[in-house]
């Protein structure tokens, strides 16, 4: 491929606007210890669905090299991504997966979690990113090619099973629990009301009895 080509390709628009979102969603996840929970899984729920459409609006590639791509993420990283997330997540991290070949006829689920979800997609798009940063052409080709050959094969079905995942973490709240947090605050509000010092409940039985 000649390097005029590289060019367009590689810093067409569409490809700027995927690495932008692919580096934001990163630095999401490598400081999301210093979000609220709450915060947390509301960004989560709007960077997947925006990192689907802007990978699925990638050229065509088809680029091959022999050369292999070098991996920027550790297994150290992977873990540390996948414990703050689950911070996050807790109890209701994990969640059956039936979008498997063939898991619709079985009688047992398979867990997923969706700690381990978002570490997968993380290492997809910290490494394209890592690559862009070399600033060598064909090396950032070769990583968009292969992000998007495993978008189609692996991670891209992941992001959509946990979009599901994290929309039911955030919509499917207990309104069980929920009536109980309230009665409790309903009860303090109330014993909070009707315990007053003596000299007011003195001065409400003066105006009363005039």
């Amino acid at each position: 491929m000649r390097e005029e080509e590289l060019n367009s390709l590689v810093y067409s628009k569409n490809v700027i606007e995927f690495i932008t979102v692919a580096n934001e969603f990163c630095s999401f996840l490598e400081h999301s210890d210093e979000l609220e929970s709450a915060d947390f899984k509301s960004r989560l729920q709007k960077m997947l669905p925006l990192l689907y459409l802007k990978t699925s609006l990638l050229p065509a590639f088809g680029f091959e090299s022999d050369e292999d791509l070098e991996k920027f993420v550790t297994e150290v990283d992977y873990n540390l991504i996948q414990q703050k997330v689950l911070r996050h997540t807790g109890a209701g991290d994990d969640y059956p997966e039936v979008f498997v070949s063939g898991m619709q006829f079985s009688e047992s689920a398979l867990t997923v979690s969706i700690a381990e979800n978002v570490a997968d997609i993380y290492q997809e798009m910290k490494d394209v990113v890592m690559s862009f940063r070399t600033l060598n052409e064909e090396v950032m080709l070769l990583a968009l090619s292969e992000v998007q050959n495993n978008f189609s094969q692996l991670w891209g079905q992941t992001l959509v099973n946990c979009m599901r995942a994290v929309h039911n973490l955030i919509y499917s709240e207990n309104p069980a629990d929920d009536d109980a947090v309230q009665a409790q605050k309903q009860n303090q509000k109330t014993t909070h009301t009707n315990t007053k010092p003596d000299w007011l409940n003195d001065r409400f039985s003066y105006q009363e009895g005039e």
